[in-house]
């Protein structure tokens, strides 16, 4: 069962705060130089763009993520259990997680995809597997790459996993903790087609931050899900 968190309402509010502001001004700087006519900053590949728009959110949160724990005087090892003996179940049952959720997840997109044909909404790629599948540089697929598997599952799993759903669920409120979170998780990342995968997956990590105690477990089953989807989505194209 998951441990409490001493996370104060308003460290979790500036956090918040200072994330949307920081990947606010990622975007409209961006758009500007992409006004400006500067060539890294050019769609489809523009590597500036790319760039700003990843340290906007999860760039900025390992920043911001010092400033939280500090807040608390606390250590990642203290506040997520990034030790003991458990460790190694805790990793295993990440690994065990992700062969069974990733099936379920290919198949809940494709018949997203399905469903929101039919309804006339027919669904776009995703601008990184976009960028993934028509990009010549290979500085861009490398750096995309790492972003996937290392910067994303460590800066939203904290987001989501590690500070807001413990929060929401020590208010008294652990149903809208769950599913809430999960949804807003889904959310962010802007697409129809994934969103109820994203959603399940949510909740799946949630499920294993519970079981484990140990935000390691979720972060590593996050980097191993999109891996995963990263060398398919290769042997693919």
């Amino acid at each position: 069962m998951l441990s409490a968190k001493p996370w104060r309402g308003e460290a979790v509010l500036q956090f918040c705060g200072a994330q949307l502001l920081c990947f606010c001004l990622g975007l409209t700087i961006a758009g500007l130089l992409q006004k400006a006519g500067l060539a890294a900053f050019r769609p489809p590949d523009g590597f500036g763009a790319v760039l700003l728009g990843t340290l906007g959110f999860q760039g900025a949160a390992w920043l911001l993520i010092l400033f939280f724990l500090r807040k608390h005087q606390a250590g990642w090892r203290e506040a997520f259990g990034f030790r003991g003996p458990q460790l190694p179940r805790a990793l295993l049952l990440a690994a065990l997680v992700v062969i069974l959720l990733l099936p379920v997840a290919l198949g809940l997109q494709q018949v997203s995809a399905v469903v929101l044909t039919k309804l006339g909404w027919p669904p776009e790629d995703q601008l990184a597997v976009t960028l993934l599948a028509n990009t010549k540089s290979w500085w861009l697929r490398f750096y995309l790459g790492v972003f996937a598997v290392v910067f994303a599952p460590v800066a939203e799993e904290f987001i989501f996993r590690g500070m807001l759903y413990p929060f929401v669920k020590q208010l008294g409120w652990p149903r809208l903790a769950w599913f809430g979170v999960s949804f807003a998780f889904a959310l962010i990342h802007d697409d129809a087609a994934t969103f109820v995968p994203l959603f399940v997956l949510a909740l799946a990590l949630t499920w294993l931050y519970e079981k484990t105690d140990n935000l390691l477990a979720p972060i590593a089953a996050h980097s191993l899900f999109n891996g995963a989807n990263l060398v398919l989505l290769c042997l693919i194209k």
